[in-house]
């Protein structure tokens, strides 16, 4: 395992599906969590379930939209814990609809939440970074890691325009916050998952399902069999990915954007 022993980290969107998964890793790795989410009740129970297992986590509510509230979470960490090791930009959201019928509101939730929220947590979280101390061996002074997705390396992806674009701008924002930051001490990666057992995929099988005029269970087989490795992702298959570039192993990653998703997509 990936020691993260007297690391502070810090996850948005934490309370379910893959940022609990990445949470819930972070904390078994060692580290003290900041479980940030817009919904309290879930960053509670998540926070909770680490203390019953002996591990340290705050629940703090965040729209990661408000750039105010993402500086209040920084802030509280700060005050609390003295520093920030690794801040986790997850949250994200999706609609589903025809191109021609999308509407200015879909597009602006999309790119809002995926877009703005990661630019406004990676700001952040950068300017803290770049105040604290580095490390003796690695000369780091923080990490950021960012959730993308095989829509943000992949446009065929049917009715996720918007979800796409903002995908695509999470890899782009990586690698140009990668560039700039590197200097200060700061590593910027991402992470692109495929088809992820969550609720947001269950809503997106049921829209789609409705689109296409065919079973959700058939819409599932067709995930399955666009991804070579034959089976739909975990939430799981992710947080590994992300603990280990929160880990000493990744000190010299920067700027990557690392494919998760059993082979649906290869470059």
């Amino acid at each position: 395992m990936n020691s993260l022993k007297n690391r502070i980290a810090a996850v948005t969107g934490a309370g379910s599906g893959i940022g609990r998964a990445i949470t819930l890793a972070l904390a078994e790795a060692g580290a003290r969590v900041a479980v940030s989410d817009v919904d309290m009740d879930w960053a509670k129970q998540v926070a909770e379930k680490i203390s019953a297992a002996g591990g340290e986590a705050m629940a703090l509510k965040l729209d990661v939209t408000q750039k105010t509230e993402v500086e209040e979470v920084a802030q509280r960490i700060i005050r609390e814990w003295g520093r920030l090791d690794v801040w986790v930009n997850n949250a994200g959201v999706s609609t589903m609809n025809r191109f021609l019928e999308l509407t200015e509101g879909e597009w602006d939730y999309n790119l809002e939440v995926n877009a703005k929220g990661t630019f406004f947590g990676t700001q952040i979280a950068a300017r803290q970074m770049a105040k604290q101390t580095p490390e003796e061996k690695s000369g780091l002074r923080g990490k950021i890691i960012n959730l993308a997705s095989m829509a943000g390396r992949r446009g065929n992806a049917p009715f996720l325009a918007p979800y796409v674009a903002s995908k695509f701008a999470v890899v782009g924002l990586t690698q140009a916050a990668a560039g700039e930051l590197a200097s200060l001490g700061i590593t910027v990666n991402a992470v692109c998952p495929g088809y992820v057992q969550t609720g947001m995929q269950q809503r997106e099988v049921s829209w789609e399902s409705r689109m296409r005029s065919i079973p959700e269970e058939e819409v599932r087989r067709l995930y399955v069999a666009d991804t070579p490795l034959r089976r739909l992702e975990t939430p799981e298959d992710i947080a590994g990915v992300v603990l280990f570039l929160a880990s000493s192993s990744a000190d010299f990653i920067t700027g990557a954007s690392i494919h998760v998703n059993g082979g649906a997509w290869m470059e």
